[in-house]
């Protein structure tokens, strides 16, 4: 049964089944015929693809922008005894956990795994910057979660804001090791886990069978937690499937039949070593939309890395969504590449977790993991061997908002809308004007200009800020809200990451928080 999301995109019932047969890009139903009406109440409104703009009437051109890695990196490596216990490689990785800001404790947490294939175990932090590994008493004596007999591969923890249950604030998804030897793609099941506090652990039993390198996260779009399920296909290789339930525990029952073909590479991925792979996915929400982060693999294959003892390439590739499953990607510069220099703690195996964005004042902080390996380690038992040992966490900081933006080539260049509808009285921008002045109009159904909310009438905003209120001379938008309308944006210089339209005189947004930040509560910008 078909059903309606509150921007007023319409999901398909079934939806669309990826066709693993060929390499073209996946469609994205959404951009090829969006609403008559576009909703944008909730959340700041991002350019990162068509969807809002009326490009026919449109002069700015879209800009897609990669953070910047902070020059401290590594944040975290492997230090404990835990981290550099033999026989596993030295690491420390978020890859089966994840990073957030937990606002119940006001602290940073980083669920991660000790040593390659080790140990879960817990990290904390005020800053975002250092980290602490608190003594806890699963393992006494270690920062330990689970106990040592249980090993991670791959998996995701997520804070759940909006359960009814703290009993179950804390979700699991812990998929342990493949076993040794052929068949090397072997389908096991995933272990499940519910925490209140996000130390002491309930096993809630198993998921699915799964391939290595599956993870999950919750769409409050539609309001369903979502399996990343990754299956061996004959064609594409590393691929992944797609389910969803109400539940997190609900999500993870599947038959390997009702799974739904749902993401690869494509011919607009660059090979390196060998053909594209799609390694891994993981998204989250971020204000209006969806983030994703698409793992590419260039190769090489993994016994020739493990000859070498050095780390396969993976880097990690922006993609949005507006619905959750389809995933728009036109932009393929690595977002956060590796460094592919003999030495580099970073030269391959670039991977995200769940959280994957974290707010911090005008800033998205966005945490990885990579690998150094080690050319000593060389093994035939490639658990053990050094192509997978030596791996830290870095970060990454970019602008907030700032995926993408709109920027003149011209004086008086324009973004138009599509026909939109809001509540809310205040307009807000995340803009920097390169020392010209922003306007913004409002239009009929028609494009007939508004009285009173004329570029003339606009008092615009000169300068750089990710929240600037833009006013007009005796009106705000209360008159509006609830109409079909158009807005008009006018920019001579600078750059335009995203507006939206709020009640709020702080320019709180109501979208969603991705993985949290200093001074955010629960799941959205309230």
């Amino acid at each position: 049964m078909s059903k309606t999301l509150p921007s007023g995109i319409l999901l398909d019932a079934p939806r669309h089944r990826a066709d693993f047969s060929h390499s073209q890009p996946l469609p994205v139903p959404y951009l090829e015929s969006p609403p008559e009406v576009i909703d944008i109440s909730k959340g700041r409104q991002l350019f990162v693809d068509d969807f809002l703009v009326d490009v026919p009437r449109s002069s700015l051109l879209r800009q897609y922008h990669q953070p910047v890695k902070h020059p401290g990196n590594p944040i975290l490596w492997p230090e404990s005894a835990e981290e550099k216990e033999e026989p596993f490689p030295p690491c420390a990785i978020a890859k089966s956990g994840g990073v957030w800001f937990d606002d119940r404790d006001e602290l940073f947490k980083m669920w991660y795994m000790t040593g390659y294939l080790g140990y879960a175990a817990l990290a904390t932090s005020r800053d975002g910057v250092h980290w602490e590994r608190p003594e806890l008493d699963v393992v006494p004596g270690t920062n330990l979660i689970l106990p040592k007999t249980i090993h991670p591969d791959s998996g995701s923890v997520v804070i759940d804001h909006e359960t009814d249950n703290p009993a179950e604030r804390y979700k699991m998804l812990l998929r342990e090791p493949n076993p040794m030897g052929p068949p090397w793609h072997d389908h096991i099941p995933a272990l499940l886990f519910t925490s209140a506090d996000g130390i002491h652990w309930k096993d809630e039993g198993k998921s699915g069978t799964m391939d290595d390198r599956s993870t999950m996260y919750f769409n409050p779009l539609t309001r369903k937690w979502v399996q990343s399920i990754r299956i061996w296909d004959p064609i594409s290789c590393r691929a992944r499937y797609y389910n969803e339930a109400d539940t997190f525990l609900e999500s993870a029952q599947w038959n390997r039949e009702e799974i739904t073909p749902w993401l690869r590479a494509d011919c607009l991925d660059h090979g390196k070593y060998h053909a594209p792979q799609l390694y891994n996915f993981d998204a989250i929400a971020y204000e209006s939309i969806m983030i994703g982060f698409h793992q590419i693999l260039h190769g090489p294959w993994n016994q020739i890395g493990e000859k070498t003892g050095l780390p396969k390439l993976t880097e990690l590739y922006l993609s949005t969504s507006r619905d959750g499953y389809h995933w728009h990607r036109p932009d393929r510069t690595p977002f956060l590449p590796a460094r592919r220099e003999y030495g580099s703690w970073e030269y391959g195996y670039v991977e995200s977790s769940a959280g994957m964005v974290l707010i911090v004042g005008d800033e998205l902080w966005i945490y990885y993991s990579a690998y150094a390996g080690d050319p000593t380690r060389l093994t035939e038992n490639w658990r053990i061997n050094g192509t997978y040992g030596n791996g830290a966490m870095g970060l990454a900081k970019m602008r907030r908002d700032g995926f993408a933006s709109l920027r003149p080539a011209f004086p008086k260049a324009l973004v138009q809308t599509r026909k939109v509808r809001f509540t809310g009285s205040r307009f807000f921008v995340n803009a920097s004007t390169s020392g010209s002045t922003l306007t913004a109009q409002v239009l009929d159904e028609e494009g007939k200009v508004i009285p009173g909310y004329t570029h003339e009438d606009c008092l615009g905003f000169n300068g750089n800020s990710t929240c600037a209120e833009v006013r007009w001379k005796d009106r705000d938008l209360s008159a509006l809200a609830g109409r079909a309308v158009r807005l008009q944006i006018q920019l001579d210089r600078g750059d335009l990451y995203s507006f939206w339209i709020t009640d709020s005189a702080e320019g709180k947004s109501g979208g969603w928080i991705a993985g949290g930040g200093p001074g955010l509560k629960g799941s959205c910008d309230n």
